[in-house]
């Protein structure tokens, strides 16, 4: 079952608003030595393919409070994210695990829901797949799904705080969620502009017409 970020009405009201015409819709590249560049700035890559993942869940967890960050290297650019490991501690440890076993690594944004989030970190790439593992991490209920959040994705038969290497960030001022989704962390520096570079990548219904992939993920402390 596809892993769903936002409620159903939610979704189908800014599915609505983000669809438009395929008439002047398409990418634009810029020659830039071997590579090319489209027009919302991320470089042209090949599109990532179904890579299987089989973990075991992590019983190591971060220090509680610890500054862990975890820089999502995209072909649009680099994504820092600053873990929540204070109140969200396992969920924080569950992510960077998946970044350390390089889980992350060639996986793509398969899901663009603009003015509201995106969505990657799916092994199978279509929004069914996962590391071989769940964890639950009920969040808090002050959670507040705002700009700049990034949360895990969970089916909508999951119990709240469900998670596996699916995640979103939010791109809504407040995407109006309810607390049911267990929180990362938070982007960083100017991780926003490279979010809005991915969020501006042409799409069909939700699924980018331009391949945004993650090229590795890296751990840092500190």
């Amino acid at each position: 079952m596809r892993r769903l970020a936002p409620l159903l009405l939610a979704s189908l009201a800014l599915i609505a608003a983000g669809c438009g015409d395929d008439e002047g819709g398409g990418t634009t590249a810029a020659a830039t030595g071997t590579s090319t560049v489209t027009e919302q700035g991320c470089r042209t890559v090949a599109a990532p393919q179904p890579k299987p993942v089989d973990l075991e869940r992590p019983s190591a967890r971060l220090e509680r409070g610890a500054a862990v960050t975890v820089t999502l290297v995209t072909n649009c650019g680099e994504i820092p994210i600053a873990l929540d490991t204070e109140r969200q501690p396992r969920t924080a440890s569950s992510f960077a695990h998946l970044a350390e076993e390089g889980v992350f690594d060639g996986l793509g944004f398969h899901r663009v829901v603009p003015g509201f989030v995106v969505q990657g970190g799916d092994p199978a790439g279509d929004g069914t797949g996962g590391p071989g593992y769940t964890i639950r991490e009920r969040p808090p209920a002050d959670a507040a799904y705002t700009r700049g959040i990034v949360a895990m994705a969970k089916t909508e038969i999951e119990r709240p705080g469900t998670s596996g290497s699916q995640f979103f960030i939010v791109t809504a001022e407040d995407a109006q969620l309810p607390p049911d989704y267990a929180i990362v962390g938070e982007v960083t520096g100017d991780g926003m502009t490279v979010v809005d570079r991915i969020e501006a990548v042409p799409t069909d219904g939700e699924t980018p017409t331009e391949p945004v992939v993650i090229e590795r993920a890296t751990v840092s402390e500190g």
